[in-house]
């Protein structure tokens, strides 16, 4: 029996301050120092240098999704409409109140007064309306796609009524629009970026916001320098600093290496690190650096899985992967006591996730006689086959989570147990977009999001879903679900729908989740202080300053 126990938790956050020392002193340009008081008064000025593992060439802001590492840059260049916490809590940022009207498919929009792009144009209601018609439909004509997970099969319609309050229209109930609103890719760009050739609005160079940084000077691949706005004041009262940043640049330096971007920070050469290693943080923290590992509202790490190709076609090879997995060993093996086992496919901080632990039990008993019984013989090279063709299947690491090589290494050993063949395939960044197009028969992703609502979008085909488990629209109970959850008319119905489809997905074998996920993990040296995180888990560094 599965009992759903949907809970709440607030992202965790491992801070630590203390004399600090280097780790490797030979390429040391020198050490950092102690740090200075947690209320010690901001500090105006200073340039802040943020090692991070690389960006993609084109910078189209609408893309179905958005990495972390242009998030974490679209961030400081751009407001949104709302602001979420790592609760899950919204609250105004643009938009400084809302209504919901006639059963969640009218919703009213009153946006702040005074704030302008920083070419100087006006973020008013005609250029909110000219966002949201992007975020929902995108532009076919000119490659723009819409956002992923904007609730657009929906949609009808936005207006201006006056220059600060936009109408927005759905016809059928939206619960997950204002929600979506604080999302990170729903990001405030002006009508003249907007307006741009799909070439053009990929040029960093042009992409125009109204957040507390713009971009100064880039070097495609590089470095990119953002430069602090003076006249910046209206950011969100949640974060406690509305005003101009305390910092004068910022520079995002591509270091692929995730050794050396560690080690950089800890000579005292840069200030963040992106994404260090797990098994490096209690270290890190002994020597007094600083390691935030916010955990953010969305999908677990694992798998999407394709039933439309072989040997994932097939519901036992499904089902014995899903409970061929020792997730416990993986947390264990490859992660901190940070990291949880994934109960679900979605993370346990979103409110409507349940605990179905038995469907993801490590079962290896279970697995082989799956196997067995769909006709998949154990040779005597230790692999099942069937037909003379070996069950074998590719998986390619999730290169914007490093720890997934290793914790998929594990997985080739534990999946090799029950005669089921894993090869690797190690892809960085640019690559990993033809891995996804190559329709692999299980790929390592993971995805944030602010509402559940969205889910719908990216389950089935349908209304130009993104189809993630490859399965049309054949699956009659996966369209109903999700198209329950997308128009539901209150949240206690949708949660019911919710917690039915979490048990579907994880019975059919479309998802296979492994641990829930700390993506964006932060370095950061002593001496930076004031950083805030959102419940997608993105630093604020706008709140941020250096201290002496």
């Amino acid at each position: 029996m599965i009992i759903s126990k949907r809970i709440r938790r607030a992202a965790s956050a491992v801070v630590a301050a203390a004399a600090t020392t280097a780790l490797l002193a030979a390429c040391a340009a020198g050490t950092a120092s102690a740090p200075s008081s947690s209320d010690s008064a901001p500090v105006e000025g200073g340039d802040l240098t943020f090692l991070i593992q690389g960006y993609d060439a084109g910078w189209v802001s609408s893309k179905t999704s958005i990495s972390s590492y242009e998030g974490n840059l679209w961030g400081e260049i751009t407001d949104k409409l709302i602001y979420v916490d790592e609760q899950g809590t919204l609250s105004p940022w643009i938009a400084t109140s809302w209504e919901e009207l006639n059963g969640a498919t009218e919703f009213v929009l009153h946006l702040k007064e005074r704030v302008t792009f920083s070419d100087g144009s006006p973020l008013d209601a005609a250029a909110v309306v000219d966002n949201i018609n992007i975020w929902a439909k995108g532009d076919p004509d000119r490659g723009i796609s819409k956002v992923g997970l904007f609730p657009s099969g929906n949609f009808d319609r936005a207006e201006a009524t006056d220059s600060s309050t936009v109408h927005v229209f759905f016809t059928s109930p939206a619960l997950s629009f204002i929600p979506t609103l604080a999302y990170h890719g729903t990001i405030l760009l002006s009508p003249a970026t907007l307006a741009l050739p799909i070439d053009d609005q990929a040029d960093l160079a042009q992409q125009v916001g109204s957040g507390p940084f713009t971009v100064k000077s880039f070097t495609q691949g590089d470095s990119y320098v953002l430069e602090k706005r003076p006249d910046y004041d209206w950011g969100p009262e949640a974060i406690g600093h509305t005003g101009a940043a305390y910092l004068d640049t910022i520079t995002y330096k591509v270091i692929k290496d995730t050794s050396v971007r560690t080690s950089t920070v800890a000579s005292g050469q840069a200030d963040v690190a992106y994404n260090v290693e797990p098994q490096e943080i209690e270290s890190l923290t002994d020597q007094g650096f600083v390691v935030d590992t916010p955990r953010y509202l969305g999908f677990t790490d694992g798998f999407q899985v394709d039933t439309s190709v072989a040997p994932t076609n097939e519901l036992a090879v499904r089902q014995a992967i899903q409970h061929g997995i020792d997730r416990q060993d993986i947390v264990d093996t490859v992660y901190t006591d940070k990291w949880d086992v994934a109960t679900s496919f979605l993370q346990g901080n979103v409110p409507e996730a349940g605990d179905y632990s038995e469907l993801l039990s490590y079962d290896p008993d279970k697995s082989e006689k799956l196997l067995d019984e769909a006709g998949w013989v154990l040779g005597s090279d230790g692999y099942r086959s069937k037909d003379g063709t070996t069950l074998e299947f590719t998986v390619t690491p999730n290169p914007y989570v490093p720890s997934t090589q290793a914790e998929d290494e594990l997985i080739a050993q534990q999946l090799k147990r029950i005669g089921i063949k894993v090869n690797l395939n190690v892809v960085d960044v640019s690559g990993y977009a033809a891995v996804l197009a190559a329709h692999p028969p299980l790929f390592q992703t993971s995805r944030s999001f602010v509402d559940v609502g969205t889910v719908a979008g990216v389950l089935t085909s349908q209304n130009k879903g993104e189809d993630w488990f490859k399965t049309g629209t054949s699956d009659q109970k996966l369209n109903d679900l999700a198209n329950g959850i997308a128009t539901a008319s209150d949240r206690d119905s949708r949660t019911a729908l919710v917690d039915e489809l979490q048990q579907y997905v994880l019975e059919q074998g479309y998802s296979i989740p492994t641990v829930q996920l700390v993506q964006r993990l932060y370095l950061l040296s002593p001496k930076v202080k004031g950083v805030t995180f959102n419940g997608l888990a993105f630093a604020n560094f706008a709140t941020a300053w250096i201290a002496p």
